[in-house]
């Protein structure tokens, strides 16, 4: 029976046996209720295939409790805003969760290897095949999965062309092909724009803005920092070149103490000197700043930019427009890292030491208002370690699966740097170790190789799924590329574009070598934990007295 003509039957049967106050126990061995939690899992893959594939326009669309809507071809997006209710298809869920986590990729894939695991072992264990047995031949098959993943895996130099197409494989497969193309650029320039010699690579370095304007096809790389607030004088300058940039976290306005305190006068002159002392207080540092800016920038018609975390109050803000600087107050915490990665210099707790040497630089800095809106752009920074993908789109649900699709493209990226290898795509990889175990498994002893059969069928479902979600016959397509490795000894996979095989290599189709080493391991150990479990009773305390 099919997944999709068991659903409803699941929905009416799961309920009576998870969810009575009586505990009822169901053994594993006991042949419907195995049945059942493998179609379960099936059902659960079923969900998630629609977003494998290299482009196309194929997605869910997801409706929140309070009517949101969330457009969404990420698989790891999809699992975490379904409302999983069956522990068999969230313990599914999670697994594919912790490959995001891990990797950041591979979501869909091991949602859908796992499914069909389960499914091929269904056809043995309905014969009366031991589940251990299959288990015991899915640990053979994932261990001879390693060894051909080892030995096709492709190391080369990651120069820009290597990470481009690593980067296109991801994108093309989140959002439209003319889109991924624009993406792929800017999300392979940001990584190597933060990437350090002989140092982990920090993705917190890459700022990834949002900006309700225009079309999608309009994000773009800004080598610098844009920062979603405005100066707060309207006399300050829009816009200066060639400026300095000092960064700080001073207060330039008055605050109450930390502890409890109080002032007792007595008489009006004594408050008043109180007021002009604290005035005072704040002035000394507002002054210090300005004949810093004097020093560097003299008569020259050089800018002057402070970007403060904390507050600014109205008369040093006067005081700074006065002198032509501009001011932006309150800047996040996550943005002042960035802000001497960017521009360089030093991030100032105090104005006591104040020197040129604090300062950074950029080329441009200008303020750009939308609607109500206002943004700050500090751009031709000299060498940015720190920069900002600006994403562009007319809603708010292009805006969210244009970042879904960045931030995988990105753990894409960092993966190849980091592997320094990479291995075929288009399901030519699946393709090949499913080749290799079918020559495997005469090697294996007794009933196991049943197991090793399954293994190898299951892992076919990612060039049928590429296949059918581009419109050709899945089987068909898949005799195609197979026949064409087994002539050409070539990884072959599947031209999404025209349905026959093609070289992935070739075509510049990578995918990352950890997601499928990471892949083969989480899958194998999932769906051997599904087939091993005898049996599912709901925890907690007893409703029976006595």
């Amino acid at each position: 029976m099919g997944c999709r003509n068991t659903k409803n039957h699941l929905a009416w049967i799961l309920p009576a046996q998870l969810c009575s106050h009586r505990p009822r126990l169901s053994w594993g061995r006991d042949f419907p209720y195995k049945t059942l939690e493998i179609r379960r899992g099936l059902c659960h893959a079923w969900y998630c295939q629609s977003p494998l594939q290299q482009a196309g326009v194929r997605g869910h669309r997801l409706v929140s409790g309070a009517g949101d809507i969330k457009l969404t071809k990420d698989g790891n997006v999809l699992l975490q805003e379904m409302q999983i209710q069956h522990p068999t298809a969230s313990l599914i869920a999670k697994v594919a969760t912790a490959q995001d986590d891990i990797t950041g990729d591979g979501t869909t894939s091991n949602v859908l290897i796992i499914g069909e695991l389960l499914k091929q072992a269904d056809l043995y264990i309905s014969e009366g095949l031991h589940p251990r047995i299959v288990a015991e031949g899915f640990e053979i098959a994932k261990e001879k999965a390693l060894e051909v993943l080892e030995q096709v895996k492709v190391t080369k130099e990651m120069d820009r062309e290597t990470l481009i197409d690593v980067a296109r494989t991801s994108l093309r497969t989140k959002v439209h092909t003319e889109l991924a193309d624009i993406l792929t650029e800017a999300v392979v320039d940001s990584v190597l724009a933060v990437r350090k010699q002989d140092e982990p690579i920090d993705l917190h370095m890459v700022e990834i803005m949002e900006m309700k304007h225009k079309s999608e096809t309009d994000t773009a790389l800004i080598r610098g920092l844009v920062l979603d607030h405005g100066a707060r004088h309207p006399d300050m300058k829009k816009r200066v070149e060639d400026a300095y940039v000092l960064t700080c976290n001073v207060s330039l306005e008055y605050e109450k103490t930390e502890v409890s305190s109080g002032f007792f006068y007595k008489s009006a002159e004594e408050r008043e000197k109180l007021v002009k002392a604290e005035r005072k207080f704040i002035e000394d540092r507002v002054n210090k700043i300005i004949d810093l800016k004097r020093r560097v920038c003299g008569d020259s018609d050089k800018g002057f930019v402070v970007i403060n975390q904390k507050g600014i109050d109205p008369f040093s803000l006067d005081a700074l427009a006065k002198e032509g600087i501009v001011a932006l107050r309150r800047a996040k915490r996550r943005n002042m890292e960035r802000l001497t990665l960017a521009c360089g210099g030093s991030a100032m707790n105090s104005v006591e030491d104040l020197t040129p040497d604090c300062l950074g630089h950029a080329g441009l800095v200008y303020e750009y208002t939308l609607g109500e809106e206002k943004y700050t752009f500090i751009e031709k920074c000299d060498n940015p370690r720190s920069v900002t993908l600006l994403i562009r789109g007319p809603n708010k649900h292009t805006l969210t699966q244009i970042k879904d699709a960045v931030r995988d493209g990105l753990r894409a990226v960092k993966n190849a740097i980091e592997d320094g290898c990479v291995v075929p795509g288009a399901g030519a990889l699946e393709v090949a170790v499913a080749n290799a175990l079918v020559k495997h498994k005469p090697n294996v002893k007794g009933r196991a190789q049943l197991g090793v059969q399954a293994f190898a069928d299951a892992l076919l479902i990612i060039p049928k799924v590429l296949a059918q979600n581009s419109g050709y016959d899945p089987q068909e397509t898949l005799v195609k590329v197979q026949t064409e490795h087994a002539e050409s000894g070539q990884l072959t996979g599947v031209d999404l574009n025209t349905g026959e095989p093609m070289v992935a290599a070739a075509a510049g189709i990578w995918d990352n070598y950890n997601v499928k080493k990471q892949l083969l391991h989480s899958c194998t150990v999932i769906a051997s934990n599904i087939l091993l479990v005898d049996e599912i009773m709901r925890a907690g305390m007893s409703s029976l007295k006595g």
